[in-house]
């Protein structure tokens, strides 16, 4: 049967039968592995997964498709359906006292691909790696390098966390309805310790942002008020940085200088 999606959840089901295939082959999928998925829909990929792995947690918002999922799946004892919003999912919960860390998979709405990544980093402790389905756009701002355009601080705050990486990309034609951009296929590889070490994350992300907000101007002129004048100084002489730069040609370990100093 048919199930029309919902506008107002972002719902974009994937009915591609070989880029489900695709994803679930990129997933790297042990019979050991525990799997969170993230908008099972209507188990497109939950049907997949169920074989791979040990336990599918399926976490779904829509009620309706619940019902549907647990009607379709109940042969399958390693799949747990759960009627929830993944930004409200406590993943302690869940996962805390496993000895294994989890993966998790979903094709995600795009309307909130940030703050569900953002809501994950908030349990390093119980994930190994993200795989999801991005718009492309976001995708490359997620895994851009210093001096690119997409380069901003949704990158280095991924970055700080994770390896991101775009495994491929995916036609807005595999979606039912079709989306308006293509998408891609992420694998966000969560690092055991981040990146770079500072002192005070809250004043790394301040000097991040508000050299982003600014990012047409010097460096300088973007922390203005932030930063001292001689500490900036202090940051251009000991690691011979043109006093000219802009902020999107420092790397992730430049701001952690920055913000150690």
């Amino acid at each position: 049967m048919y199930l029309k999606p919902k506008k107002r959840l972002g719902q974009n089901f994937l009915i591609d039968k070989n880029i489900q295939k695709k994803i679930i082959n990129a997933c790297e999928l042990k019979t050991t592995d525990i799997v969170l998925e993230i908008g099972a829909g209507r188990g497109e990929l939950t049907y997949f997964l169920a074989d791979r792995v040990s336990r599918v947690y399926a976490v779904e918002v829509d009620a309706y498709l619940c019902k549907t999922l647990k009607d379709n799946l109940g042969g399958h004892k390693n799949v747990r359906i759960i009627n929830q919003d993944i930004l409200k999912f406590n993943l302690r919960r869940y996962f805390g006292k496993s000895k294994n860390k989890i993966k998790v998979i979903g094709n995600i709405p795009y309307y909130i691909t940030t703050p569900i990544i953002a809501h994950l980093l908030r349990y390093m402790g119980q994930i190994e790696s993200v795989f999801i389905t991005v718009q492309k756009e976001l995708g490359r701002r997620m895994t851009a390098h210093p001096g690119s355009k997409e380069y901003g601080s949704l990158s280095c705050f991924v970055q700080y966390y994770t390896k991101a990486k775009i495994l491929f990309l995916i036609k807005k034609t595999c979606f039912r309805p079709m989306p308006k951009v293509d998408s891609c296929f992420l694998r966000l590889k969560i690092a055991t310790e981040p990146q770079v070490k500072v002192n005070n994350k809250k004043r790394f992300f301040k000097i991040i942002r508000a050299g982003f907000n600014k990012r047409r101007k010097t460096l300088r002129n973007s922390l203005r008020g932030i930063i001292s004048p001689s500490k900036l100084q202090t940051f251009f002489d000991k690691y011979g940085i043109d006093i000219n730069i802009r902020p999107e040609c420092l790397t992730l370990e430049d701001f952690a200088n920055l913000a150690n100093i």
